[in-house]
Order: C-alpha cells, then structure tokens, then sequence
C-alpha cells in the first residue's frame, strides 16, 4: 500500500476550509516530489519549519531547493525548535516574513514539523489578511494522532498553554509515518501519551493494541504504527466533525491535560514533553474518578498498568514539581485553564473505557489526588 486517504469535514463558516483531506503515505517522506517547490502551481507556498525538522536526512533534498529560502515563487523559513518558541513573536514572525516574501490571500501556508510548528503556523495562517490557506506534514507521532488534526491552532502567553488561537484547520495533511522513526525517545513517548489518550475516550480495538502489543509500540514497527496513528486520526476526526467549536463530546479530547497543562506551567513550558504531562494527568484523572466512586478502582489500576508498561509516571506528584503546597499551587495554576466556566476546575472523568463525562470539581476534591 503506498497511501491511504480519510476526509474530515467541518461547518465552513468558522474556517477557511470546509475539510481536511489527509493522506498516509506508506513510503520515505518526499516532499520534493510532493510539493514540486519552484515549479509554477499558480499559488505560491510559503514553507514554515524548524531547525530540527530542516536537519532531517530525508529533508535535505526539500532544503536544498532553496536558495537564501527561495525557490521561485516559493518560499521557506527555518524557526527555532521546541515549546520556548511557541509565542506569539514566533507568530508574527512567520507573518512579517510572509508579508516580507510578498504572500497574498491567493497562497498557501504549510507547515512541516510538530505539534508547535502545526499550531503556529495554523495561526499565523488563520490571522494573515483575515485569512489563507493551510496545509500541514506532521513529523512527530504527536502531531500525527492529535495535534495537525481538528483545526486548533495558537501560542503560549506567558506561560500558560495554548492562550492565544483560533479554530482554523488545514486544507490538506501529508502523513508519512516513516518520520517517527527519527524521533528521540523523549518525543516518541510523548505522541504515545496522545495515543493512549484516544484509546481510553473512543477506541476499544486500539486500546486492546496498546496493552497486548506494547513491544511492538515500543519498538516503533511500522505496521503497528501505521495502525495506531490511523486509528487515532479517524477517532478524532469523528469527534471535530459532530463538535468542531468544542461545545460538548470535543471536550473529552482535554481528558489528561487539565492536570497536564498545569504540569507542564509548573515546570517550565518546554521541560517536560506535552505528552508526557498527559499521559501523568490520565493517571490523576483515574485516581479521582475512582475516589469519587465512578469507576471501579480495577479500573484505575489498569490504567496504572498500561501507563507503567509506556515508561509513564503514575506517581501523585511528578518529581520535577519542587517546593511545598503542591495541591494547591497545581489548583491555582489549573484554574487558569482556558475550559474553565466557573470557579470550579472543570475536568474529563471516566466511569470506565469509553464511557466518559465532563465534571465541575471542588477543590478539596481534587487535592485527593496529590495525596
């Protein structure tokens, strides 16, 4: 099989694109052959990644077509890498050289990296002249199964997650899973606490492949993870199509994050991988829904398991979070988030696999679980 093709559509009326046309392509990422950079398209692309990313191997034969970052009527810009440039200078910065190249409504916007890299770009596309095109080539498994699909794009504000953005999803999105392969364990392990997440809200089957088939997960085998990053692509596309704005079952997508973005603030933005803070909020969200008495505590014990079998920690604070009152200084911080309504955290809980709420907790409640 040489690609596989899936569509999500959205209401046009809130972005600059009524679907999502994705293909997997089973094969060495090529981008030359994909994009022809320099050939006349009749629009122009302005190529958006980062330092990382542009370093790849299989990168070099894209990169070199560029001359000082031109290649005919296209363009290409290389931004720094990670968490501490996801800020809105970034974004503006990508805008100025757009504006600098002389883009116009008629081009495209791609971005070619991570979960930063799709979210900035995203944004910036979603902002430049009220509006152009995007598209996107994830490269890490986090961007693959979460964060290139369903439209969200932003930045960080002062070190809280994800403050500034809109929904403004990509036109077209080029998988080729091979990327994976180059990841650091760090960043792997990171789009694995993503994948764990879809299997807990939608996916019994992918569940079932991540509990019995964890050393072939582990070791990155590519039919395995054509499966996985498939299955976590469909999952999610079902939801954003019933719920693109985030106004009910979308929400259970955050199940993990609100106690993983508060990690995340805690720590420093960009000193503990995204996926990981996840991956810790799953179990948190396991040991108070099983202190409250909505799941069996056999469930919240397999959780326990299958986070423990991925290298995650399951323990009530993380050892990077220094210093004393740490329930309240994560209830302080988790209060920021951006889903909360009222003075109560709002929250992703679980009474089983695949059976998910959403709930407005006291405070006294959620110290249980640091604890």
């Amino acid at each position: 099989m040489d690609k596989k093709t899936f569509t999500v559509n959205y209401p046009a009326i809130y972005s600059g694109t009524d679907k999502s046309h994705i293909t997997f392509y089973d094969r060495t990422p090529d981008l030359v052959s994909l994009y022809k950079p320099g050939e006349d398209k009749g629009a122009r692309y302005f190529f958006v990644t980062d330092s990382t990313v542009g370093s790849l191997p299989c990168m070099e034969p894209f990169v070199q077509k560029f001359d000082d970052g031109k290649c005919g009527k296209d363009s290409l810009i290389i931004l720094g890498s990670g968490e501490k440039y996801k800020t809105i200078d970034t974004v503006l910065e990508i805008i100025r050289q757009a504006l600098e190249h002389g883009f116009n409504r008629k081009d495209i916007f791609v971005g070619i990296g991570g979960g930063v890299i799709c979210d900035i770009t995203a944004f910036a596309a979603s902002i430049f002249k009220r509006g152009v095109k995007v598209e996107f080539v994830p490269t890490t498994l986090l961007a693959m199964v979460d964060a290139s699909v369903g439209g969200k794009t932003g930045c960080d504000f002062e070190n809280y997650k994800n403050m500034i953005g809109s929904f403004y999803p990509a036109a077209k999105l080029s998988y080729f899973p091979e990327f994976v392969q180059y990841l650091p364990e760090n960043q792997f392990k990171s789009g694995l606490g993503e994948v764990l997440k879809t299997a807990l809200l939608f996916d019994k089957d992918l569940y079932e492949t991540l509990k019995f088939d964890h050393e072939k997960v582990l070791s990155r085998d590519k039919e395995i993870l054509m499966k996985v990053i498939s299955a976590c692509v469909e999952a999610k596309g079902r939801i954003v199509e019933k719920d693109f704005t985030e106004k009910g079952e979308r929400a259970f997508l955050n199940l993990g994050h609100t106690f993983g973005h508060a990690y995340e603030t805690l720590c420093g933005l960009g000193s503990v991988s995204h996926g990981e803070a996840v991956a810790w909020g799953i179990g948190r969200m396991a040991e108070l829904s099983a202190a409250k008495d909505y799941c069996l505590d056999s469930y919240k014990i397999e959780i326990y398991d299958l986070l423990k079998k991925y290298g995650f920690d399951t323990s009530s604070v993380p050892q990077r979070v220094r210093g004393g009152g740490i329930g309240e200084r994560f209830i302080e911080t988790m209060r920021m988030d951006k889903k909360n309504e009222s003075n109560k955290i709002r929250l992703i809980l679980q009474k089983g696999l695949c059976d998910t709420f959403i709930s407005e907790v006291e405070d006294k409640d959620i110290l249980i679980v640091f604890k």
